[in-house]
């Protein structure tokens, strides 16, 4: 090395600032890819993107690899740099060599590449790949050996490899990050769906059922007269047919097996009962993904949800939890339902029945879930007490004003989303 000019020291030096610089971004580009785009990049031929896939199967040798480069290079150009600073100034220039180098490196060989690599690292690191992947099969002993002993530390402190193949896996809860700030890649309706598919886990049957109050069912206690009318004029397709006492069920009624009959006159109650179904009873508390695939296995559409004592709560389609991943079937959020009736001055007169999630799904708002399902239940919640007519309160921001009540239960309420004030944030201290 005191053999070579000094301007020879001067383009080596430069070079080893250049290969760590390279070391340095190729570290970072690598590890900045994203997993989900590289494998897809693999999948449609991307030669850069097999290579690096390559290359991350095993990121313990990668990172070993590129150390080792990296510092070789570095402490190479820290030879140089001193051989340099000895001919220039003498002993008293290898403190400033130091300090400059230092500098160097860490402006040109670190924080520049790492900065540009950790911005667009597709494009540094597959190039990288056609030099890192021959690479390391040229030094696989050296890197074999150095990963073999620092795999061994590691194993003593409870890291292993296997750890790297669960950094990959997300959580229900990250998923739906994913899918939140993917932004213009996918189409707000679409990533709607998603986020209701996510939500089945956290949505029980409970949630969504048609109350048992509000249960289209045929009672056989009627005469022949009027359930024949019930199901002429009937708007659903299966309904549940008792006796007297709708927890009393004795089947299911798939109308289009009786409504021929029933408009030539020649319907009796004997034949209605051998048309029905077995019930299908399902708990109210059953998550909707559960659901859905128990409607799937048993090719089932309809299931009276039963509580704990095995009382009929209500009652639950698949349509309903469809409706939950893409939407409501229609095209205006305030006629489909017959408990949302918008008013001129823009407020809605909602019945008291109607479940918070609907309102949310069908209008936008923001109720709150937690708790009591219905608008009458979340109104008696904050009340302690049946309101008279003309009683105003706010919910979740939302004006509301107490229309009418029957009873023990609000009949219909008006809110105004227009007056809704901001909810103040709850402080964690």
């Amino acid at each position: 090395m005191h053999d070579l000019s000094l301007w020879a020291l001067l383009g080596a030096l430069v070079g080893l600032i250049a290969l760590s610089a390279f070391f340095s971004g190729s570290e970072t580009g690598m590890m900045a890819l994203n997993r989900y785009r590289l494998r897809h990049l693999h999948d449609q031929g991307h030669r850069g993107a097999r290579r690096a896939t390559k290359l991350l199967e095993r990121p313990d040798r990668l990172i070993g690899l590129i150390l080792l480069g990296n510092n070789f290079a570095n402490i190479l150009a820290s030879s140089i740099a001193t051989v340099i600073a000895l001919r220039v100034w003498g002993e008293a220039g290898i403190a400033v060599a130091a300090g400059v180098l230092t500098v160097v490196i860490l402006i040109f060989a670190e924080v520049a590449p790492k900065t540009v690599a950790a911005l667009k690292p597709e494009r540094f690191a597959f190039p990288a790949s056609v030099i890192l992947l021959p690479l390391l099969k040229v030094l696989h002993p050296a890197v074999f050996a150095i990963n073999w002993v620092a795999n061994g530390l590691l194993r003593l402190l409870g890291v292993s490899q296997d750890d790297a193949n669960e950094r990959d896996r997300l959580s229900p809860e990250e998923l739906r990050t994913v899918v939140n700030e993917a932004g213009a890649r996918i189409s707000r309706k679409h990533r709607e769906m998603l986020t209701g598919i996510l939500d089945l886990e956290h949505v029980t049957v409970e949630d969504i059922m048609i109350p048992r109050s509000e249960i289209n069912a045929i009672d056989l206690e009627d005469s022949e007269r009027e359930i024949v009318e019930h199901i002429v004029h009937s708007q659903h397709t299966r309904v549940p047919v008792y006796r007297n006492d709708i927890d009393a069920v004795e089947g299911m009624l798939h109308l289009r097996k009786v409504l021929p009959a029933a408009q030539r006159g020649e319907l009796n109650k004997e034949a209605l009962v051998a048309a029905c179904d077995e019930p299908y009873f399902v708990p109210i508390g059953n998550p909707l993904s559960t659901q859905l695939f128990e409607f799937q296995g048993r090719g089932e559409r309809v299931a009276l949800a039963v509580d704990e004592y095995g009382n009929l709560e209500g009652l639950v389609t698949i349509e309903d939890i469809l409706e939950e991943i893409v939407g409501e079937f229609t095209t205006d959020p305030a006629d489909h339902t017959t408990d949302i009736h918008p008013q001129e001055d823009g407020s809605y007169l909602i019945d008291g029945s109607a479940t918070l999630r609907e309102l949310n799904r069908n209008m936008g708002w923001e109720l709150p879930i937690e708790g009591p399902k219905t608008l009458n239940g979340v109104i008696l919640e904050y009340l302690e007490a049946i309101p008279e007519p003309g009683t105003s309160l706010l919910v979740a921001g939302y004006p509301v004003e107490i229309v009418q009540t029957t009873g023990n239960a609000v009949k219909t309420a008006k809110i105004k989303p227009d007056l809704r004030r901001p909810v103040a944030p709850v402080s964690e201290d």
